[in-house]
């Protein structure tokens, strides 16, 4: 990983974020970070001269239209997509994802399978299990209970010729990890699955790369990455012809469109655009690329290190506290810190922390049966404290002094 001047760096890149400008610290940023300054001054602007429907003859809406071509060129760079496949817009990857399995379930018929990880958000869940009820045959792809640790291995002994999805999360919203994409799509095609990835707790890290992994579904939520309220589904070509999305049957001709049933948040669309203006900040580039989005990570992945270092370092220091992950600092290590304790409950860790300005989370996070799979009370949940790159290690150091405090109190 290349050198960069992280301390110059954050301090500079701490000021693009008008929600940071106060004492409170943010430590829950897996629920949804903050926004740059571009981003929002982009969607007000937009909201001020072209808050309009797109696509007809008239200067306001074709600005509105512009913005709205350029969102989808800007995350089909975000995603890697160019070439590949693309990407629908919408309100959120919960919203896409039943869009998608409904979609998906049109072709299925009964005793077909489809393969779900148990480390999925719900999103990535549900929608697949409700297409049991037509005669799909459901099948959890569980963690070990006490490593976390998904194995390819079972995954593969899950696989037949009967099924044609695989479900996962690239990195799970509670346990901060990275799923093995690329294994998981070889194993998935070699039996000619698709996989579908959750890519909501990763984007936000690390550079997503649909051409290098080959998934064929992939979805991610702006609003944890920096943008608005807003959600991205790629699919691969050959993976979307054949679906029949929720959209009016004029506008299936579309690959992305097909999935954009009523009008976007064509504010969203523009503060989406906006983005690159940050992304070419931490880059350090003039131009905007994807060789862009890929330096910014780089950058944000360096910063986000000795955040992580700070506060597994504290967790793995005791021993009435278990940690629900990956227990070590590394670059498939992201940081969303999960953790309960022996005799205090998550919720009155978390308020205690709450109470000294610093934003955490206490409960399942959507991922109740991620819980049940490793011995966590979904009903309590377990601690969450969630980073990225603005994060600062004072900031961490806050975060441990609170916990202690919570935790010996």
């Amino acid at each position: 990983m290349a050198s960069i001047p992280c301390s110059m760096t954050q301090e500079v890149i701490r000021s693009q974020f008008p929600g940071l400008q106060t004492d409170f610290v943010f430590f829950e940023n897996a629920g949804g970070s903050q926004a740059p300054g571009c981003v929002i001054d982009a969607m007000t602007d937009f909201m001020k001269t072209a808050y309009v429907q797109t696509w007809a003859p008239y200067p306001a809406s074709e600005a509105a239209t512009k913005v709205f071509v350029e969102a989808h060129d800007f995350v089909k760079v975000m995603v890697n997509a160019d070439g590949v496949g693309e990407c629908a817009l919408g309100p959120s990857s919960s919203v896409l994802l039943s869009h998608l399995a409904t979609a998906v379930g049109k072709t299925l018929v009964p005793g077909d399978r489809i393969v779900i990880s148990s480390c999925n958000h719900e999103a990535n869940i549900n929608p697949w299990v409700r297409l049991e009820s037509q005669g799909i045959e459901i099948v959890f792809w569980d963690p070990d209970p006490v490593t976390t640790e998904s194995s390819v291995d079972e995954l593969k002994s899950l696989l037949n010729e009967r099924t044609k999805i695989v479900a996962v999360p690239h990195t799970s919203n509670l346990l901060g990890d990275t799923m093995p994409l690329n294994e998981i799509v070889e194993a998935a095609h070699s039996v000619g699955a698709q996989v579908c990835a959750d890519g909501v707790a990763y984007a936000s890290h690390a550079a997503v790369d649909v051409q290098d992994s080959g998934v064929d579904f992939y979805v991610y939520s702006c609003y944890k990455v920096y943008g608005p309220h807003m959600a991205v589904l790629f699919g691969r070509t050959e993976a979307l012809e054949p679906l029949e999305g929720p959209n009016h049957y004029f506008n299936q001709l579309s690959l992305a469109g097909k999935f954009e049933l009523g009008c976007q948040s064509y504010e969203g669309c523009a503060g989406l655009v906006a983005l690159k203006d940050y992304l070419r900040l931490l880059a350090g580039d003039v131009e905007f690329s994807r060789d862009t989005v890929v330096k910014a990570f780089r950058v944000a992945k360096c910063l986000e290190m000795p955040v992580m270092t700070e506060i597994l370092g504290f967790l793995n220091s005791r021993d009435d506290v278990r940690v629900i992950g990956p227990t070590e600092v590394g670059p498939d290590r992201h940081p969303t810190i999960s953790f309960v304790h022996d005799t205090k409950s998550p919720e009155e860790i978390s308020d205690a922390v709450c109470a000294q300005g610093i934003g955490v989370r206490w409960g399942h996070a959507y991922a109740a049966r991620l819980c049940s799979a490793v011995g966590v009370n979904p009903d309590t949940g377990v601690v969450r404290a969630s980073g990225v790159h603005y994060n600062t290690p004072d900031e961490a150091m806050r975060l441990v002094s609170a916990l202690k405090a919570a935790i010996d109190a």
